[in-house]
């Protein structure tokens, strides 16, 4: 099995991305079986410096974000690597571009000029704000995009409390997979027409779907959504509880489920109490209700109400540290933790493909290239002789390893 058994085998993508949106795009298109050449600069993506932590000199984050992926370096700057990009970009379906404003367009890469030369090909921006409005020239980081999306003000323990970013970058993240998606789909109307189109999105659009939800409420009441710790907005209970050794969250919000978490907890009572006699009820006494479910869930252990929940077949699951996940029986078997060797750290661990496919498998099979570590193998197939090739990495107009 390999990456190309996927069900984007044959399709040729070239990532001119860094750090993490456009890359999480390339490698989601990757791991599905496409061809994805990563474009760096010959200082190599800004993520090869995030350390630490690094293993054997090699940047975790940056072998996350890249597995699956050939590499090569190229100096834009030169005249000859700009035409070695050019070469790569006449026959490939995607290109991934994360450049500012008019950067790709200055070196004469931008859609307009490719697609007189390659109409098929599609033509993927992300960018902090998407290419049009009034913001489109300027940066974005997930920071700034959770802030604006409203993400911060409905994240955290409570109202009055500082505003909280979410941990992981949702943005950046959810902007690559929305990128992917649009790729997937520009690419599945190309096979159909033999026209490419631009897909653009950004890490603000990717934070603002994130508030489905609470737009919806602020939509109905015309009022803004405060933070709520880990509760629902719209359905109760629905969030952790603590117990005698940890946390356990439990989904206990339509009435069956209410119902039979009652049985578990021994609490048939609370079903006569009218503050708790409906959802909409619960929802109006949510501090009481708490109070009254964290007193009965702090008396045994995260493991003893899992099980009586397992067996009432209610939705619970305990809070897991980050290790602990990595060692999850469901995360195993779903193969959510793989291993793949690298050339300069060995084998490492990194995470898997989140959507399974019954007869076109996702595959993770190579780790992240080391800096220019594909670039002469891909001269070639663009035709490059071996005398060329050595002229072009003597002049620094390409990196390779």
């Amino acid at each position: 099995m390999t990456a190309s058994s996927g069900p984007l085998k044959g399709m040729k993508v070239i990532e001119l991305a860094h750090i993490m949106a456009g890359p999480v795009c390339g490698l989601m298109l990757a791991d599905m079986g496409a061809d994805v050449i990563k474009v760096e600069k010959p200082t190599g993506d800004d993520s090869r410096r995030f350390v630490p932590p690094e293993i054997e000199g090699e940047s975790a984050a940056y072998m996350m974000m890249n597995r699956n992926k050939r590499g090569i370096a190229l100096n834009l700057k030169d005249p000859a690597a700009v035409e070695v990009l050019h070469k790569l970009l006449l026959d490939a379906d995607v290109v991934i571009e994360n450049y500012r404003l008019g950067t790709m367009e200055r070196l004469g890469l931008g859609y307009d000029d490719l697609s007189k030369i390659n109409p098929r090909l599609i033509y993927c921006e992300i960018s902090g704000f998407g290419r049009t409005g009034p913001y489109a020239n300027r940066g974005g980081f997930d920071l700034i995009a959770q802030g604006m999306s409203g993400l911060m003000a409905i994240t955290g323990e409570g109202p009055g409390r500082p505003p909280v970013k979410i941990a992981p970058p949702v943005s950046d993240i959810n902007a690559g997979i929305l990128a992917a998606m649009g790729v997937s789909a520009a690419y599945a109307s190309m096979l159909k027409t033999g026209r490419g189109q631009k897909v653009d999105t950004s890490l603000f659009e990717a934070a603002i779907v994130q508030t489905y939800w609470q737009s919806s409420i602020a939509f109905a009441t015309g009022e803004n959504p405060k933070p709520m710790g880990s509760a629902h907005p719209l359905n109760a209970p629905y969030q952790s509880f603590k117990t005698s050794d940890g946390w356990i969250n439990v989904g206990a919000a339509n009435q069956s489920n209410w119902l039979r978490f009652l049985n578990v907890i021994s609490a048939p009572e609370l079903d006569a109490d009218p503050r708790f006699s409906s959802n909409l009820q619960r929802m109006k006494n949510l501090p009481a209700l708490v109070e009254i479910l964290d007193g009965i869930l702090k008396k045994d252990t995260t493991a003893n109400w899992l099980s009586r929940m397992e067996d009432a077949k209610l939705p619970a699951g305990p809070v897991l540290e980050i290790l602990e996940m990595h060692e999850d029986p469901q995360a195993l078997a779903r193969e959510m933790i793989v291993e793949v060797d690298h050339p300069r750290a060995g084998p490492v661990k990194t995470l898997g493909h989140p959507v399974k496919f019954s007869k076109t498998p996702a595959k993770i099979t190579q780790a992240a290239p080391i800096l220019g570590q594909h670039t002469k193998e891909v001269l070639v197939e663009l035709g490059y002789q071996v005398a060329e090739i050595e002229t072009l990495i003597r002049s620094e107009a390409v990196i390779a390893s």
